[in-house]
């Protein structure tokens, strides 16, 4: 196959993605077609950000990034698990400032493994930052092996999220952590309208970004599921006031992250930047859940 024939082949999966309802990916194949279009402009962030004290997109990545090791207590001796690391952006920022003893990260997308491996070493953290290609739902990890496991923003994505509540249970360690920023879908409104809304919103998002029909529920399920899996002292707090609404007017009065993305794909962007917040997110709640192993 020629780079030719490459190029009219990622035209038309993008074609394909964007624009047929009918039509999704496979985790992996989202993540490969949107390749280094980071939002970011000084790092390759994968997140969202989170937004209370943050005035760019960088500063909000790295402050959601930090607010999941602060609320995992990740510290020195800490061996920590990262699942889905993206490009592994995330896991220097802890080694530079959290300075765990060691951070494995696992993540199913090749293309990212690659290239979050040279970051890694590039920053020249290679002996304390572990970075392999590995899934979250059947972790090549031994038992009882690890005090804090982290999933940013992936965590819907796996086939299913039980199983990989399951996984992090078998390899904490007893008084080890779970903590996960992740999307869900909101409460139901009652306005009939408003729901139409909330249900268009939600299955573009889950359809578009490959989340499975398993993983289609609220807070109080996502602790049930927590706490059968063997978790106590779960606490989940939904921040999507401090996420969605922030990054949509950033996102709206700085379009210079659009001239990194696929001629369709800023097409898309432009038309959900020209819509409300309101519109856009309204079927997405975003968490920060915490959990521990007694």
């Amino acid at each position: 196959m020629t780079m030719s024939d490459n190029a009219t082949n990622q035209f038309f999966g993008y074609l394909n993605w964007l624009f047929n309802p009918f039509h999704g990916l496979k985790t992996t194949e989202v993540y490969d077609l949107i390749g280094t279009s980071s939002l970011t402009e000084n790092a390759l962030y994968l997140n969202l950000g989170y937004w209370r004290d943050a005035n760019t997109i960088d500063d909000a990545s790295e402050a959601l990034a930090l607010l999941v090791a602060k609320r995992g207590g990740m510290g020195p001796g800490d061996t920590v698990l990262d699942c889905g690391y993206g490009f592994g952006d995330q896991d220097i920022l802890w080694a530079g400032n959290m300075k765990p003893e060691k951070i494995i990260g696992l993540n199913i997308t090749t293309s990212q493994v690659e290239r979050a491996r040279m970051n890694v070493a590039d920053a020249g953290l290679e002996k304390s930052i572990d970075l392999r290609e590995g899934s979250a739902t059947a972790m090549p990890i031994e038992n009882e092996s690890i005090d804090l496991v982290v999933s940013v923003e992936s965590a819907f994505h796996y086939r299913t999220r039980e199983d990989f509540f399951k996984e992090a249970f078998r390899v904490l360690r007893r008084g080890g952590r779970l903590v996960t920023a992740d999307i869900l879908p909101t409460t139901n409104s009652a306005n009939p309208f408003r729901r139409i809304e909330q249900w268009l919103s939600w299955n573009l998002v889950a359809g578009k970004f490959n989340i499975p029909q398993e993983n289609y529920y609220l807070i109080p399920s996502y602790s049930n599921k927590l706490s059968n899996a063997g978790f106590v002292n779960i606490d989940i707090k939904s921040i999507r006031e401090d996420v969605y609404k922030p990054l949509h007017d950033y996102l709206s009065k700085n379009r210079t992250f659009l001239g990194k993305m696929h001629t369709l794909a800023k097409m898309l962007a432009q038309l959900t930047l020209n819509r409300s917040a309101e519109s856009v997110y309204a079927g997405l709640d975003y968490i920060l859940s915490y959990s521990e192993k007694q």
